[in-house]
């Protein structure tokens, strides 16, 4: 069951990755890669319960960190942008 979460996760992930780099705007994108890190974090988390390491745990809670700063930091250049 784990390995099908994977595939969807995966599946989802490509998609959020199509949404950035077709998306019609900059909101758009920003959102698109928000959805991408989510389901990495995932993919990675699923990936720890699989193999029944831990240290896969931290890794997930880095990459979580690092996509919520740069979703602030998307999200403020869209809002001073004014798109």
């Amino acid at each position: 069951m784990i390995v099908v979460a994977m595939a969807m996760s995966a599946l989802g992930s490509l998609c959020f990755l199509l949404r950035a780099i077709l998306g019609p705007s900059l909101p758009d994108r920003v959102m698109a890669v928000d959805g991408f890190v989510v389901s990495l974090v995932a993919l990675i988390v699923l990936n720890a319960a699989r193999t029944g390491t831990g240290w896969f745990l931290g890794v997930a809670l880095v990459v979580a960190f690092v996509g919520f700063v740069g979703t602030l930091a998307g999200s403020r250049f869209v809002e001073r942008r004014g798109v």
